[in-house]
């Protein structure tokens, strides 16, 4: 039986990349998704890639999807998205908070109205959409909550700094470290309710149009092919709650354990992760004394 059958899905950032790879393979494995983004058709963005691109694949190929049209930065339209989706095909099981913003622009030349907007993107969507799809989760005690994260949330360290390869992440990384607690956080309070809650990032960049523009890997052939991300987040949003729940991980790292690849490489196969990654369960500092030690 396919592992998704029946299940309602909502895939942000589906036009292109990661997202549509995701919602492609949800389709396959039997759910009904909903696939959201800016990008209607192709031409609206410089980017190859559109939800009716996404769409159109995946009816070709038997499944059953529904174009979305959604600004993640505007909660109205988040809440229009939600409203939608269980008109159209019920309450939501599955959602992917994938689509993503970034500016590749260092602190001192960072306009506030783009931290503004990529925060909005990057942490206050995937919490208003959680926050909008747990009450019909909580009621049917089941569902499951899977944010795309990235490499990026790993700090630098402490210094002394060699010079930067690359300049302008720090933004981009603060808003997925603080996506990866919020994972944690939102997981262990929803646990109850048989909810689970993950994050998952590429172990290597993934060759996408965006990753190809902004230049992180020179060629097609280069970095981690997109399947990796839809096949981890297949898992993390299948399998049972207590072997995945507040799982912060990596794409091959996921698949190396589950043994669907012979060789893996890159973030939590080469070198560890971010700091959420390698926390052991159960080390949650006593609310009443981590507020004493912060007065």
């Amino acid at each position: 039986m396919a592992k998704l059958n029946g299940k309602v899905a909502i895939v942000t950032g589906a036009s292109r990349g990661i997202g549509k790879a995701i919602a492609e393979l949800f389709a396959k494995e039997g759910a009904r998704v909903i696939c959201t983004a800016r990008t209607v058709k192709e031409g609206d963005h410089p980017l190859e890639g559109s939800l009716q691109t996404t769409v159109a694949g995946i009816k070709a190929a038997g499944g059953d999807a529904t174009p979305i049209a959604c600004d993640v930065s505007n909660e109205a339209e988040l809440e229009k998205l939600v409203a939608d989706t269980k008109k159209i095909y019920g309450p939501c099981d599955v959602l992917v908070n994938n689509a993503a913003l970034t500016y590749f622009i260092p602190v001192k030349d960072f306009p506030p109205r783009r931290w503004a907007r990529s925060f909005a993107v990057n942490v206050h969507a995937p919490f208003i959409l959680s926050h909008l799809v747990l009450p019909d989760m909580i009621e049917r005690k089941a569902g499951a909550i899977v944010n795309i994260s990235s490499g990026a949330a790993i700090g630098p360290g402490r210094g002394p700094y060699k010079p930067a390869v690359m300049r302008g992440g720090t933004c981009y990384g603060a808003e997925k470290a603080a996506l990866e607690r919020f994972t944690q956080g939102l997981a262990e309070e929803v646990y109850e309710y048989g909810i689970s809650v993950t994050c998952l990032s590429p172990s290597e960049v993934v060759v996408t149009p965006g990753t190809v523009y902004h230049h992180l890997v020179s060629s097609p052939k280069e970095g981690e092919p997109v399947d990796y991300m839809a096949i981890a987040t297949l898992v993390l949003a299948t399998e049972p709650l207590d072997k995945v729940t507040g799982w912060v991980t990596y794409s091959q790292e996921l698949m190396k354990q589950y043994k669907m690849l012979d060789k893996a490489t890159g973030i939590g196969v080469d070198f560890p992760g971010s700091g959420y990654s390698r926390m052991a369960a159960n080390v949650t500092i006593p609310l009443r004394r981590a507020r004493s030690q912060s007065e």
